[in-house]
């Protein structure tokens, strides 16, 4: 466990793995009439209360100062209810494993804010990586969805604002890093305020009564929470350990598990250019691995 804590490859498999099944959960619970802004409170509201209740155990409760709650607000608005409301609404239109490609995308746009912002950006053979997986991308994107089901315009744009806003929060959350803050103290932090967007909006929209749906799947319920709280405790670490745009290729292996418990578990059906061009993000994300272990700050 010791040695996955530190490795940088370690934690992108399993951060990405466990960030891939919150594509099928979702579709699974929108389909059992589940909206989207109630999944994603879910999902930040069961992190953050997991990852609270471990800092609990442990003592390391923290003061809350006026910089971690502003790290707090931002983080949880354009990293986690923002895109997984957007993801949420757009996977019943998309399918599990097209929404889940659209992660690709993330890092292109992480490494165009790392260099304008002068954060850490990778090395040539990382640039060359980053673009191989963007030509993946592309030719996933090209066919709009699931085979013979391609997807109206609105929701591909709605699908393309998700790596839009994670790359802006894969900027944000190194470049304002409280100083003497764990990896977990921010997850919960983070996810806690998400989950009060959430609720917030839920009121407001009158959609409270939609809770009573929750009882319903607790299976379901409970293997997104798990899976939820262990993705971002990895998540944080991988920021630390990883920087910004080596964090963003959780969205490659995101992208992959989709599209497989997409298929198998799902019924999705995707066309050969989808699966080329998933083959070549997989190209894109090994030319990343070997220059993040040549260059341990990019």
């Amino acid at each position: 466990m010791k040695f996955l804590w530190n490795s940088a490859l370690g934690l992108l498999i399993v951060t990405g793995g466990l960030l891939g099944l919150t594509l099928p959960f979702g579709k699974l619970a929108t389909g059992n009439g589940v909206p989207p802004m109630l999944w994603a409170f879910v999902i930040s509201c069961g992190a953050g209360g997991v990852l609270f209740l471990v800092l609990l155990a442990r003592r390391r409760l923290f003061a809350l100062t006026f910089h971690r709650l502003r790290y707090f607000v931002i983080a949880a608005a354009i990293s986690y209810a923002i895109p997984n409301l957007l993801m949420f609404s757009a996977i019943p239109h998309l399918g599990a494993g097209y929404a889940g490609i659209m992660f690709t995308l993330s890092p292109v746009i992480t490494l165009v804010l790392s260099i304008l912002l002068g954060v850490r950006r990778p090395n040539l053979l990382g640039i060359l990586g980053i673009a191989v997986g963007f030509v993946g991308a592309v030719m996933v994107a090209l066919t709009r969805g699931e085979a013979g089901r391609p997807a109206d315009l609105f929701w591909v744009v709605i699908g393309l604002l998700i790596p839009a806003l994670l790359a802006a929060g894969n900027i944000y959350r190194t470049y304002d890093w409280p100083k003497d803050t764990g990896p977990i103290e921010l997850a919960a932090g983070s996810h806690l305020a998400a989950a009060l967007m959430l609720l917030v909006g839920l009121l407001v929209l009158g959609e409270g009564a939609s809770f009573a749906l929750l009882p319903s799947i607790p299976w379901l319920v409970l293997a997104q929470v798990a899976s939820a709280s262990l993705m971002f405790a990895f998540f944080f670490r991988l920021q630390a350990v990883g920087g910004p745009v080596y964090l963003s290729q959780i969205g490659y292996v995101a992208a992959a598990i989709g599209l497989a418990s997409g298929v198998l578990f799902l019924g999705e059906h995707y066309r050969l250019l989808t699966w080329l061009g998933a083959a070549i993000i997989v190209m894109g994300v090994i030319m990343t691995t070997r220059a993040q272990s040549s260059n341990p700050r990019a």
